[in-house]
């Protein structure tokens, strides 16, 4: 409940922030701890700071690792923009600790590192690909190092892969394709998410072409209205 005395309210709000900051630096201070230990890890690089050679310096460490596209139009909670910034994810196989990951981040005068709790979503917000109300950057741009598999982390999710098999199936309604070789070639072509679903999962897409060709002369309809769908 508030307090009704202004004085009161203002030293209970004090209080809360002095909380607040307390227990913001004692996580910090955990995750900097010796003891602390994980197999992925994150930190930014600035390139007004790093050396030219950045890049190749992170590769003399021999480790997996991938870096976002440069984030240069990134802004803050008030609209003012962000310093340019890379973000870096180190993977590794085993546990590495804290001090171990500094002194890889201090080499390129990288932020001091944190422990990154999914690669899977790090990779994702390199290209802010959930954030659609932040800047847009093309997953494309993302550099993997060291042997990173990438493409593993930018799996489409669920929804994802079924929103493109409904957009396969309309754009073969909307050409007339009813072979699977026209499909497929033209997404290597054209469209490589969509040649990479198919390699994954094709069967509501050949049985959907071969449904056409046996039903060369029948249109898709609804059924309640008698609607053709073109």
């Amino acid at each position: 409940m508030p307090y009704a005395d202004p004085e009161k309210q203002r030293e209970a709000r004090r209080k809360s922030a002095a909380r607040t900051r307390a227990e913001k630096k004692a996580a910090e201070g955990r995750e900097r701890s010796p003891d602390v230990r994980a197999r992925a890890w994150t930190f930014i690089v600035y390139p007004e700071s790093a050396p030219e050679n950045w890049r190749d310096v992170l590769d003399g460490f021999h480790l997996q690792w991938a870096c976002s596209p440069l984030h240069d139009r990134d802004v803050n909670a008030t609209g003012e923009p962000k310093k340019a910034h890379w973000h870096i994810l180190l993977s590794f196989g085993g546990k590495k600790g804290y001090g171990q990951i500094w002194s890889i981040s201090e080499a390129i005068n990288g932020t001091r590192p944190q422990v990154c709790q999914d690669q899977k979503a790090l990779i994702r917000y390199f290209s802010h690909r959930d954030n659609p109300e932040k800047a847009q950057y093309k997953a494309s741009d993302i550099e993997a190092r060291g042997g990173f598999d990438l493409e593993e982390y930018l799996k489409p999710t669920a929804s994802e892969c079924m929103a493109m098999q409904d957009e396969m199936v309309e754009w073969c309604l909307k050409y007339n394709v009813t072979e699977f070789h026209v499909l497929k070639i033209y997404a290597i072509r054209e469209r490589p998410d969509w040649s990479a679903e198919l390699s994954r999962s094709c069967f509501q897409i050949t049985q959907y072409l071969k449904s056409r060709r046996h039903g060369v002369d029948v249109k898709a309809y609804n059924p309640e209205t008698g609607e053709t769908y073109e």
